[in-house]
């Protein structure tokens, strides 16, 4: 995730402040919201609700002249929602959350006559590849009913492919090239104009995939693979095999000159020395932390989900040029022979509590850390990219083990329990990992101990964050973060969809 100055990381630290107020009932927190400083904080209010909202909850979605897109598609299942669960506060979350990435976050318009969608986190103006893929996804199965949603999606397709092929090092960009980072001056690497931040992140390059085969599996048309994108798909296999440093340390280093270690990489920016394994190495986690160990296991795991994946879209994809399709499958083919073997030999190692787990950093030198970071891929989110069955008993070990004192990052106090990272500090519950917990669970009792956390997580706002002290959900990191609504809005419409009775 973005690191953000200190000035304005106060800032954030500081939005909201209040005295904890979860051991009030849901009628006295009712009033609690309704009577907050919505408009000072920077939210939109107005007298009037639509249809289905109860009066002590007010209107803090953007106004509708000024969203930056309007699906008429997710209007309907937020209409839907209010419908089946009306006045309640899971569907006011709901029409705040779910449609805040393309409310708030969207810039859509065409690029060499094809779509074109830049799409920003939230608070900050920058595409991260990982970021943007995941707004998005929860509006596929949409598509079908909505063609300028469909066209929306085709736009981040194409500039994620130009990103791509701009940097395939780097995490987050800007549509704007003659814009200057602020990282220009502090990071020892290889700056591109138009480039944010060049994080060398594997999932940075996964969640491209992932997004273009949600698209093509819900109905998406296959015009969009074209040449531009098969040239990106090349950089990608090549920029995993090469970051497999099986001949030499690769073309990529990265040094910032800072006193925040997560946000460096030792060694002269290669970072800790590893065995040559057949892993990827990652240089930052999807936190956008430094790993220590250069191994991230469950990007590696979600590398070799989106080469399978990758793949089968090669098969389907448009023949602008057989010779380079080839080429990029003969690479992935290779790739996905080699991570699988050394997943199957170095992907699970022998806990002292848990027994057989899945670790989340290793070196191949035997050195492995226990832990899990809130940011996807995490080891939690295993089932949800495709990796695990959630019933595999090694998942099932490994579950337990982030979700337990084990892990250094989860924490628990009187507003709930989570798992947060390094990268906000200590004591800080990322609501993404309660999301996250709820979407990879059969248990129907832990579902609703999910939702009951988020619901008082929001601290009065209407929107998820990025982060919450775990004693009081009224300080908190990012009040506009729109992964982490959209991520929330996608669990409930799932749950709308599958396990209704588990919302009342």
């Amino acid at each position: 995730m973005p690191r953000v100055s200190w000035k304005k990381a106060k800032c954030l630290f500081g939005v909201l402040r209040a005295d904890n107020r979860l051991a009030i009932d849901l009628m006295k927190r009712r009033q609690f919201i309704h009577q907050s400083a919505w408009v000072s904080a920077g939210l939109w209010a107005s007298p009037s609700a639509i249809a289905g909202i109860a009066k002590s909850f007010p209107v803090v979605r953007t106004a509708p002249a000024d969203r930056k897109f309007t699906s008429k598609a997710v209007e309907a299942a937020i209409q839907s929602f209010h419908r089946r669960f009306p006045g309640s506060e899971q569907a006011w979350l709901f029409e705040n959350c779910f449609p805040n990435t393309l409310d708030t976050t969207v810039d859509h318009g065409t690029r060499e006559g094809k779509p074109d969608t830049y799409v920003i986190t939230g608070d900050i103006d920058a595409m991260w590849l990982r970021d943007s893929s995941a707004q998005v996804w929860p509006y596929l199965p949409f598509i079908g009913q909505d063609q300028p949603l469909h066209q929306l999606i085709q736009g981040v397709i194409h500039r994620q492919a130009f990103f791509i092929l701009k940097d395939p090092y780097a995490n987050a960009f800007y549509k704007d090239e003659s814009k200057v980072s602020e990282w220009k001056h502090t990071d020892l690497t290889d700056m591109k104009p138009g480039v944010h931040e060049r994080k060398w992140e594997i999932d940075s390059l996964c969640y491209p995939i992932r997004l273009c085969y949600g698209y093509w599996k819900a109905g998406g048309d296959l015009k969009v693979f074209d040449r531009e994108w098969q040239m990106a798909m090349l950089q990608v296999v090549q920029t995993f095999e090469a970051q497999q440093r099986m001949q030499d340390k690769g073309p990529y280093t990265f040094q910032r000159q800072t006193a925040w270690a997560t946000d460096g990489v030792p060694l002269a920016g290669y970072g800790y020395p590893t065995r040559k394994i057949g892993l990827i190495h990652s240089m930052f986690r999807p936190s956008d932390d430094a790993t220590i160990f250069p191994f991230l296991i469950p990007s590696n795991y979600f590398a070799l989900v989106s080469l399978k994946q990758l793949i089968q879209l090669l098969k389907l994809a448009p023949d602008v040029d057989p010779a380079l399709k080839n080429q990029i499958h003969t690479i992935a083919a290779r790739l996905q022979q080699s991570l699988e073997q050394a997943l199957r030999i170095h992907g699970t190692i022998q806990h002292p509590t848990f027994g057989r787990v899945i670790p989340y950093e290793i070196d191949g030198f035997g050195n492995a850390s226990f832990m899990d970071d809130a940011n996807v891929p995490s080891l939690l989110s295993l089932p949800y990219l495709g990796a695990f069955h959630p019933t595999d008993p090694v998942y099932l070990s490994t579950r337990a083990m982030v979700w337990s004192e084990q892990n250094p990052f989860y924490f628990s106090g009187k507003a709930g329990s989570g798992i947060g990272g390094p990268h906000v500090g200590l004591d800080y519950i990322w609501p993404m990992s309660i999301t996250m917990r709820a979407l990879t669970s059969s248990d129907d009792q832990e579902i609703v101990s999910c939702l009951q956390t988020l619901q008082r997580s929001h601290a009065g706002t209407g929107f998820m964050h990025e982060s919450f002290h775990k004693d009081n959900p009224a300080t908190f990191t990012r009040k506009w973060f729109a992964w982490a609504n959209t991520l929330y809005g996608e669990l409930l419409w799932k749950l709308f969809q599958e396990k209704p009775a588990l919302i009342a």
